[in-house]
């Protein structure tokens, strides 16, 4: 793991901290599923590969965060058998999961680039 790879995960962090961490996982999850559906352990796998390997995706975290967006009906799951021949449990998109992506990552959008910006800066602004 480079000094450069954020693990999400919860464990020892204060409650602003778990929100931002909550959010930032959901979007991830959502714009995942948005490719198709996919199990639990594919979904972990998909964002690191995607930041090569900067975001780690604990599975204390990811889990979760999978029953949370269920709950909010963002995703919808079910049983099934992964191409290793195991039973997983699969998760797909819904229309306000879909909805919800729409949103969050524009919001995200906006507010790294704002953050981007702000560290960035080479002087103090007058």
């Amino acid at each position: 793991m480079s000094s450069n790879t954020c693990v999400l995960d919860y464990l020892g962090k204060d409650a602003m901290e778990k929100e931002l961490l909550h959010g930032t996982l959901e979007v991830l999850i959502l714009k995942t599923l948005s490719w198709g559906p996919m199990h639990g352990f594919g979904i972990g796998r998909w964002i690191e590969q995607l930041s090569n390997n900067d975001l780690r995706i604990e599975e204390g975290s990811l889990y979760p965060a999978l029953y949370r967006i269920e709950k909010k009906g963002w995703v919808d799951a079910s049983w099934g058998v992964s191409d290793n021949g195991r039973r997983a449990k699969f998760y797909r998109l819904t229309a306000e999961g879909r909805r919800q992506l729409l949103r969050n990552a524009d919001t995200w959008s906006s507010f790294a680039h704002a953050v981007a910006r702000v560290l960035s800066a080479k002087q103090q602004p007058a």
